[in-house]
């Protein structure tokens, strides 16, 4: 059975109402789910462990007794990298370290500068002290997503990495745990759910409060690290995966055809779209997709993605291209095109940028270096991937000589007085009278 995949063009009168609908995602709205993790940060607010094991026994159905039986130490951390293949380790190896050289380039330094009067002014960089890293656990498996998290934090000096990942019935991951020791993780526990965020964001006896939550999760999860914002910080509010591939035309369709696929295979709301000038060329892609569909392991996923948010649009040239994809912001920005470089100057919205026709999405995924948390949802208008700078604070430094107190002085009592906030003048004005 051929997949029913919209069909747009970018001419079409209606062109911008049916791209609104496409795009229309909002990702935590699920009443009884809101309700039920007020209920369990409430629970473990108040009883802290106890809870902690009561939830996980719950939902993950774990046969611990106590937060002992949930906490991973060091050497059984350490141990799980004798656990995975040769080749998973290399490959862990390989990948954690072009994560950590790409994300060096990101640090930043503490900077100042003295005015002629002595006036000195900055900003010091410091990094968090703890991060909390949230890890789908279980039959999910995403090491990948471990390392882009850890990575950084650790490359921007955060002290402690606390992970926290679920093990329903029991069953651990040993590739997470191995990747956990590659990217240096400092605490790990066996939690999840809205609980272990809760933990995360206010302590407990065995679980430390952090600074930052970070991390996929489900709708839960993602429910209550919206809940905790502001006693935390976190990193975004993640919709599903997103790929926008531009083509010219002239890549092979079979490979614009798996671009697609990967994304639509990591669930029924992964959302993959295609823009291209050549109608005949959309036509190839979607008989490569009906070709290989049957073939994928996740097809009915992929069908389901494809047909309820999928798309494949036609555009005239260049310029229309450029302004679909900057309404779209996608996460991920395929360009496959004969000058990917001479696109650049024009893109405006999007998590990361894939130039050519051999740079694949998912080598961004895994091991090209750059991060891949990256803004879903139309966020790319204003958010940007995750790096070090999230894992890093920054203070403004000021130090006024007897003489820029006096300068600065007279500026601040004028303004401050036109604002009624006598003290704040007065405050300033006391510095001048020594130089009056």
């Amino acid at each position: 059975m051929s997949i029913n995949i919209r069909r747009m063009a970018y001419n079409q009168a209606d062109f911008s109402q049916q791209l609104d609908s496409l795009l229309s995602w909002e990702s935590v709205s699920d009443e009884a789910v809101n309700q039920s993790v007020v209920n369990i940060i409430s629970e473990i607010r108040k009883r802290g462990d106890a809870a902690l094991v009561d939830y996980s026994q719950k939902f993950d159905h774990v046969s611990a007794t106590s937060m002992a039986d949930l906490t991973f130490d060091k050497d059984l951390i350490q141990h799980a990298l004798t656990q995975v293949s040769k080749a998973q380790r290399q490959a862990l190896e390989f990948a954690a370290e072009r994560i950590r050289l790409y994300h060096e380039h990101q640090k930043q330094d503490s900077w100042h500068y003295i005015e002629a009067d002595g006036t000195m002014l900055g900003q010091k960089i410091t990094p968090l002290d703890k991060v909390g890293l949230y890890v789908p656990g279980g039959k999910a498996s995403y090491p990948s997503s471990l390392l882009m998290n850890a990575i950084p934090a650790k490359v921007a000096g955060v002290q402690e990495v606390v992970m926290v990942v679920p093990t329903p019935h029991d069953e651990i991951n040993e590739i997470v745990l191995a990747a956990a020791a590659v990217a240096g993780v400092d605490k790990a526990f066996a939690i999840g759910g809205a609980q272990a965020v809760a933990a995360l964001a206010y302590g407990t006896e065995t679980i430390p409060a952090v600074d930052k939550i970070v991390g996929p999760g489900n709708i839960y999860v993602a429910t209550a690290k919206r809940h905790v914002f502001g006693k935390v910080g976190i990193d975004m509010i993640a919709g599903p995966s997103e790929i926008l591939v531009v083509c010219d035309g002239t890549t092979n369709p079979d490979w614009i055809a798996m671009d697609l696929f990967s994304q639509a295979e990591h669930d029924e709301y992964a959302q993959a779209i295609l823009i291209s000038f050549d109608k005949g060329f959309i036509d190839q892609v979607a008989d490569s997709i009906n070709k290989f569909l049957p073939t994928m392991e996740r097809a009915d996923i992929i069908r389901t993605s494809l047909e309820r948010r999928g798309a494949l649009i036609h555009v005239d040239n260049k310029e229309q291209a450029l302004a679909v994809a900057n309404l779209i912001a996608p996460e991920h920005l395929e360009l496959s095109v004969a000058d990917p470089e001479a696109w650049l100057p024009d893109i405006r919205h999007a998590g990361a940028i894939f130039m050519g026709r051999y740079t694949a999405e998912p080598l961004g995924d895994y091991c090209a270096g750059p991060n891949h948390v990256l803004p879903t949802s139309g966020t790319a208008r204003f958010s940007s991937p995750l790096g070090v700078y999230d894992f890093q604070k920054r203070s403004s430094l000021i130090f006024c000589s007897e003489q820029g107190a006096a300068d600065l002085g007279k500026t601040a009592s004028i303004l401050a007085r036109s604002e009624s906030l006598t003290a704040h003048a007065r405050s300033a004005e006391y510095r001048m009278k020594n130089n009056e």
